[in-house]
């Protein structure tokens, strides 16, 4: 004899499922004592069967709790590389009289008119005669990315692993039988 659930109205209800006392033509046991069921022993199936559903319950709420973070992590994720990207974009399409070449600094400055230009020279280098807004000093990457001055040495170390990551990489060798 096997124990089935099924969804009611007023919530999960026990059945039996049927027994065949003589499958294929042939009876194998006494139907009489196999299907003898006690009443306790119902209810204590049922209560396991709560059980049971309480803890698949808790299991999925526990599961689609750690994906609403996921979800709610990858969303600040794309938000900032969107920022990231128009930051970028911004910063390509400022006036510049010069070939911005990987590795160097630029410095960010705008005019009173408003228009804002790169330049090589940073304010250290203009002193008092500065004659525009300075606005920030930006490290083009070898990806063509900008790296703002405040995040020069978080991006530096980002390199320096993701190098030490790639060479230990090369090293290990790799063979599939």
């Amino acid at each position: 004899m096997s124990l089935i659930t099924q969804q009611g109205a007023s919530g999960p209800t026990v059945k039996l499922v049927e027994t065949d006392s003589a499958p294929g033509g042939h009876q194998l046991v006494n139907p009489y004592r196999t299907n003898k069921v006690d009443k306790m022993d119902l209810v204590a199936m049922a209560q396991e069967i709560q059980k049971a559903d309480s803890f698949v319950h808790a299991n999925v709420s526990n599961k689609l709790q750690v994906i609403a973070e996921q979800v709610r992590f990858l969303q600040e994720q794309a938000r900032k590389v969107l920022t990231e990207a128009k930051t970028n974009a911004d910063l390509h399409h400022v006036a510049c009289n010069l070939v911005k070449k990987p590795g160097n600094l630029y410095h960010l400055y705008r005019r009173q008119s408003g228009q804002r230009y790169l330049s090589l020279l940073s304010p250290q280098e203009w002193g008092a005669s500065c004659p525009h807004e300075y606005l920030g000093t930006y490290r083009l990457e070898a990806d063509h990315s900008w790296t703002p001055e405040e995040k020069f040495e978080e991006r530096t170390n980002d390199q320096q692993m993701i190098n030490k990551i790639l060479t230990c990489s090369n090293s290990l060798s790799i063979t599939m039988d």
